[in-house]
């Protein structure tokens, strides 16, 4: 038995980058453009990242053995983890988005939900990495463990959606170009 994680795993990779690109921006100032530019362009290498682990996992779910899926989730979770962890570290370096206090909060929750995100990609590779490949149905019912908690992981990442998308810090994220970056090379199938 095969558990599909590509399609919760490219919604998980991808999400983040998509709800940004889905708000359009008003015209917030020059200083706060300014600032969601350093933001958007520092989060470029962090993006192939994410979208790198996402290919990884969907082609090894496409038809390798238990020990190949569990090396390459276990690489592309950790690869998704640390992406997660730079991206928070860009938010804490670029200080507060110049929008007062508003701009300090989201800041704030900018750098604790992506740390969040990047402690629950380290727990998933923990996860695989307990999982038994010589018993093919141990190890089909402890994927199916770590499908279900990255759909929790899935559901924490559509969470944050809404809290990176508020706002005009949101905004001005959106309206730049290194954030509207979109992972397409996932693709949702049945296995």
């Amino acid at each position: 038995m095969k558990v599909n994680t590509k399609f919760l795993a490219a919604l998980s990779g991808a999400a983040l980058l998509l709800a940004l690109a889905g708000c359009s921006s008003d015209d917030s100032g020059k200083k706060l453009d300014s600032w969601a530019k350093g933001v958007c362009d520092q989060a470029a290498g962090p993006a192939k990242q994410i979208d790198a682990a996402n290919t990884a996992i969907s082609k090894v779910n496409s038809g390798g053995s238990p020990q190949e899926v569990k090396n390459a989730d276990s690489a592309a979770f950790q690869q998704l983890s640390t992406a997660y962890k730079d991206l928070a570290a860009i938010f804490q370096k670029a200080g507060a988005a110049p929008n007062g206090d508003e701009g300090q909060t989201f800041q704030q929750n900018a750098v604790t939900t992506l740390n969040h995100l990047s402690a629950q990609y380290e727990s998933l590779k923990k996860q695989v990495d307990g999982l038994n490949t010589s018993d093919q149905t141990k190890f089909a019912d402890g994927l199916k463990g770590v499908s279900d908690s990255l759909t929790k992981t899935t559901a924490d990442v559509q969470s944050s959606i809404t809290t990176l998308s508020q706002g005009d810090a949101g905004k001005a994220l959106a309206q730049q170009p290194g954030c509207q970056r979109v992972s397409g090379t996932a693709s949702p199938t049945a296995s």
